[in-house]
């Protein structure tokens, strides 16, 4: 998350208008993490998903038993999408079989990774 933090002016030059980043937390947790990050004066919205209703909508729900044993229940795999008007125009999920949860490779959600995704797509793809 913080990568998207530092991102801020090369992310605006692609065409980003905003970053949301949600978790499978409650509100509270995700206002004091937004707190934490100081994300108050940025493009960056922390958003909170407790039930795991988009998690589950979207195909997202970690549910491998490595993390689970560790968290106790259902959470969100790390993923990163690039959204015009509503519709998903690149879509990356960091997780391996050995790796589930992304944790020892999340490259491919970081900042840079879809900053250059971004750059790849045609103009007509990053029109709003």
């Amino acid at each position: 998350m913080p990568g998207y933090l530092e991102a801020q002016e090369e992310l605006k030059k692609t065409g980003v208008d905003e970053v949301l980043v949600y978790c499978v937390n409650d509100g509270a947790v995700m206002d004091a993490w937004g707190e934490d990050q100081k994300i108050g004066d940025s493009m960056i919205t922390f958003l909170a998903d407790p039930r795991s209703e988009v998690t589950g909508a979207l195909g997202m729900i970690l549910d491998h038993p490595g993390p689970i044993s560790k968290l106790g229940y259902n959470r969100s795999k790390r993923f990163a999408m690039y959204i015009v008007n509503g519709v998903i125009k690149a879509w990356k999920v960091s997780e391996a079989p050995d790796d589930p949860a992304g944790d020892d490779d999340p490259s491919a959600t970081l900042a840079p990774a879809m900053i250059e995704e971004i750059n790849k797509l045609a103009p007509a793809d990053k029109e709003l």
